[in-house]
């Protein structure tokens, strides 16, 4: 045999050797990647059925395996943040609390901007909740911390019972009821029996009520709600529950996540009206007043801009007089109040007044067309809804002083703000 055929027959035995390394290679790949698959499906499964101490060491597996893997390290974070609450030894539980926090980190390393990281990182960002007791009856605090511990095992039924027995021991307990609720949620969840989904749901809105009636000013129970009544497929009902979260908190994050999902899932545009206010008002010593207009307002427009001179005096006649005490306005709205502050009785008149205005340059010429923003000030205003949409909107901290007032006498009005104006526009 020639040297070249022997070459030639050792260069086919070595692309043979090769091509049979490069197929078992992919096998074993291929292998991996099935069992990967497999074993993260088992382990996603386990997290939906809360049993978040049995999924965890999976996770973590799986988080050793495939590195970059955005979900796993979400549900790891979590399930490792409610494992976390049941631990009872402070040391041990902060370590805990320190490795979901990294996971948490992770996730939002390889671009997870979900809510729900977003609410995980919120919760670990403040106090240890397990440090707060749930109650100052010791037999409903260490019934909610069995429920807790319940919870984070997957038992769904003990949980549920734990929570139903701390509010009979101590029926102001607002999480008692709520985390009640929750549990016949995720047992609804979990179960793929249509009437048994239904009827949970229908008792998961009993705990939320009885949630809502301890505290309607906390917006967790009416989120939890609304979720729950979507997967009822109570669409309005859902939206309204929803809309109440906002009503109750709107100065908070969370709130505003149950409506803006809702409005995805349902293609529904949100949006606020644009108001721009071409002038501003200032003060530097009493007495002193700063007004700043844009100079377009002031050009003889057919538009009605030039009521916008309204808004600057308006507001002027509210601040301190020269000698520094309170303006007779800001003192007949907000008598038990020693300092003048921005409020929402002072953007609402302003605001008023430039509509009074406009409502004069109309009589005198018929059919003007007005700008975007005054267009919308002016209904607005017509439909009652100007101080919500200042307390949505336009919000500083004076303006925001007043919410809870104003809500406790004007809940409706909040409400139509929302389903009349940002969702119905």
């Amino acid at each position: 045999m020639t040297n070249q055929s022997l070459t030639a027959k050792r260069i086919f035995l070595n692309a043979c050797l090769l091509l049979t390394i490069s197929l078992s290679l992919s096998a074993i790949v291929f292998a991996q990647q099935t069992d990967y698959d497999a074993e993260r499906q088992r382990a996603l499964d386990l997290y939906d059925q809360n049993k978040f101490v049995e999924v965890i060491p999976i996770l973590e597996k799986l988080t050793k395996i495939k590195s970059d893997d955005s979900v796993v390290w979400e549900r790891l974070d979590w399930a490792t943040m409610v494992v976390a609450g049941s631990i009872k030894d402070p040391a041990q539980r902060k370590q805990v609390r320190d490795r979901a926090r990294a996971a948490f980190m992770r996730a939002q390393e390889l671009g997870d901007t979900s809510n729900l990281l977003k609410a995980g990182l919120e919760g670990l960002s403040g106090p240890d909740p397990s440090d707060v007791t749930f109650s100052s009856n010791k037999d409903a605090d260490a019934a909610m911390r069995e429920g807790e511990e319940a919870h984070s095992r997957g038992d769904l039924d003990r949980a549920l019972a734990k929570y139903g027995r701390a509010l009979e021991l101590d029926p102001k307990l607002y999480e008692a009821a709520l985390f009640a609720g929750d549990m016949e949620f995720k047992k609804a969840y979990n179960s793929t029996d249509p009437k048994y989904r239904s009827d949970a749901v229908d008792r998961a809105g009993v705990w939320f009520a009885k949630a809502i009636a301890i505290d309607s000013n906390r917006e967790t129970a009416y989120r939890y709600w609304g979720d729950a009544l979507e997967m009822q497929g109570k669409t309005e009902s859902a939206r309204d529950k929803f809309i109440d979260a906002i009503v109750a908190d709107p100065y908070n994050r969370s709130p505003y996540v149950g409506l803006t999902q809702w409005a995805q899932r349902h293609q529904v545009q949100l949006g606020h009206p644009r108001i721009d206010i071409p002038t501003t008002v200032t003060s530097n010593k009493p007495g002193e007043i700063n007004i700043t207009i844009d100079d377009m307002t002031l050009k003889g427009k057919d538009d009605g801009s030039s009521a916008w001179l309204m808004y600057s005096i308006a507001r002027a006649n509210w601040m301190n007089k020269k000698d520094g005490t309170r303006s007779d306005k800001f003192a007949r709205a907000y008598p038990n109040e020693t300092a003048y502050r921005h409020s929402l009785a002072e953007e609402a008149d302003a605001l008023r007044l430039v509509v009074e205005s406009l409502n004069t340059q109309t009589k005198e010429k018929p059919g003007m067309k007005l700008t975007p923003s005054l267009e919308n000030l002016v209904k607005l205003s017509n439909a009652g809804l100007l101080e919500a949409y200042l307390l949505f909107v336009r919000p500083d901290n004076g303006i925001a002083r007043d919410y809870e007032s104003y809500r406790a006498a004007n809940r409706d009005k909040l409400r139509r703000y929302w389903l009349e104006v940002v969702i119905g526009s």
